[in-house]
Order: structure tokens, then C-alpha cells, then sequence
């Protein structure tokens, strides 16, 4: 293969394990990300901006209850998605990744998505699930970010590859009638997947993942967004109204415009 010998490897590694985590391509990115988030954050409690944005979100948990969160957390993703800058920032992060994994020309979800999980919230689960099971395209990854540090509960799990396989030929067996069941069925081979603030996780959607209740003293906070190749098949998100095109070359460009002579 025409490729680097980075590029190689992160590639071997995500199809190994279904997901690389690897430092910020971008640290001033998610600097601004981060105090973006907690800025909007602060903003929505009309409070003044913290001057420790980690140690304010981690904690946030003792200014907003629990069933005010979602509100909460509606518009804090919703001030951020206003910004400008924001989508260039978060495909900052990840850039050098994603070209190594997908390729260098990206569809982007258009509005990227906020999780805040606090400590033994009900509310916040995600049960098992992958994303393709409700009609996602397999060509697309997730580009995960925490702005805190995600740790045993308080982060995301995921079955890898091998297992995953095995499950789905085994899923009629094992699938259960509830996430539940499922999950039941899995929780030995999931692997929990350590990410702290400063890196990003680039993970496989096709692979059935999810979170449990958060048993540790911080609240999780964490965005994502999904990005395919452009020219790759679209799962039930079509481009226009849940993708956008971010990296389109000339040559596409003048391709997807181009129109034989007509001949009279």
C-alpha cells in the first residue's frame, strides 16, 4: 500500500481493535472547545465564566440537577453548534486520524452531539446499541471527545471486532428482547475504553457500544460526531440534511459538474 508508515499503523490498529484513542491532532483546538463548553455552560447558569473549565464541568453536578440536565444540556449544545468556528475546530482534533482511517475526502454530521453524565444519573443512559442496527451506513466512524478525563464508569464501552463478529452470527440467540438482555449477554467481553481529556477516540459504529450508570465522583461530559467518505454509500443520514461535504477536492468538484458535449 501507498501509504505512511503512521498512517499504516493507525489504520492496522483500528481495524484490530475497532477504534484507536490517540493525543489531539490539534491542542489549541480542543482548548477552545473545551473552554467554549464551559463558557456556554456557565453562560446557561448565568453565572461568570470558571477560571478552571475542567474542574467546572467535573463538577457540575453540584449546580444542576438532575431534572433540569437535559434542558441544561440542550442549551449548552445548542450555543456551541452557533459558533462559527466550532465544526472546524472538532475536525481539527481528529484530522490526521480520520484521513488515515476514512480518507481525505469527509462528509461531516452537520450538528455535532453533547453527553453530560453525572455521578449515578438514571437519565443519561445509553443502552447497548450500534449505530448501524438503526439504519446508519457501516462506512462511517464516530469521532469521540471527552473535556474531562473518562475513566471506569464514568466512560464509554464497546465489543470489539472478534466478539462482535461472533455475536452478530450468534444474535438470535444471545440478542434477548431487551438493550438489557443484550448487554447481559456481552458484559464480559466489552472493553471499557480509558480516554482523557487532551485525547480523542475514533471508534467504529458498527460495533455494538453504549454506557452504564456513572459510579465515580465527576460528571462525564463528552461530544461526538460521526464523518464517512464522501463518495461512500449513505445509510438512512443522507448529505444536505444530516452530512456535509467538508473536504471535497477539485477533481470531484469538477467531476460531480462536468456534462458531456451534447450532440444535436
Amino acid at each position: 500500500m501507498f501509504t505512511s508508515d503512521e498512517d499504516l499503523a493507525i489504520a492496522n490498529e483500528y481495524s484490530n481493535l475497532g477504534y484507536i484513542i490517540r493525543p489531539n491532532a490539534d491542542k489549541e483546538a480542543f482548548k477552545w472547545i473545551q473552554k467554549s463548553a464551559a463558557s456556554v455552560a456557565a453562560g446557561a447558569l448565568n453565572i461568570e465564566p470558571p477560571t478552571d473549565n475542567e474542574k467546572f464541568l467535573n463538577e457540575i453536578h453540584n449546580l444542576v440537577e438532575p431534572s433540569k440536565l437535559n434542558d441544561f444540556r440542550l442549551k449548552v449544545i445548542q450555543g456551541l453548534n452557533a459558533l462559527s468556528e466550532f465544526r472546524l475546530m472538532y475536525f481539527r482534533l481528529a484530522k490526521p486520524y480520520l484521513e488515515a482511517i476514512v480518507g481525505n475526502e469527509l462528509a461531516m454530521q452537520q450538528r455535532i452531539n453533547l453527553s453530560i453524565q453525572m455521578p449515578n444519573d438514571t437519565s443519561s443512559l445509553l443502552p447497548v446499541h450500534a449505530d448501524t442496527w438503526s439504519g446508519d451506513s457501516p462506512f462511517e466512524v464516530v469521532v469521540w471527545l471527552p473535556l474531562v478525563d473518562c475513566f471506569g464508569t464514568k466512560a464509554m464501552y464497546l465489543l470489539p471486532p472478534t466478539q462482535s463478529a461472533k455475536f452478530s452470527d450468534e444474535f438470535s440467540k444471545r440478542g434477548g428482547s431487551s438493550s438489557e438482555s443484550i448487554f447481559d449477554s456481552i458484559k464480559t467481553e466489552v472493553k471499557w475504553l480509558e480516554v482523557k481529556s487532551g485525547q480523542v477516540l475514533v471508534f467504529d459504529q458498527s460495533l455494538p457500544h453504549g454506557n452504564r450508570l456513572n459510579e465515580e465522583t465527576e460528571t462525564r461530559w463528552s461530544m461526538n460526531c460521526r464523518f464517512k467518505g464522501v463518495f461512500t454509500p449513505y445509510g438512512d443520514k443522507k448529505p444536505g440534511e444530516f452530512f456535509e461535504p467538508i473536504t471535497l477536492r477539485p477533481a470531484s468538484r469538477r467531476g460531480m459538474s462536468y456534462e458531456l458535449p451534447k450532440i444535436s
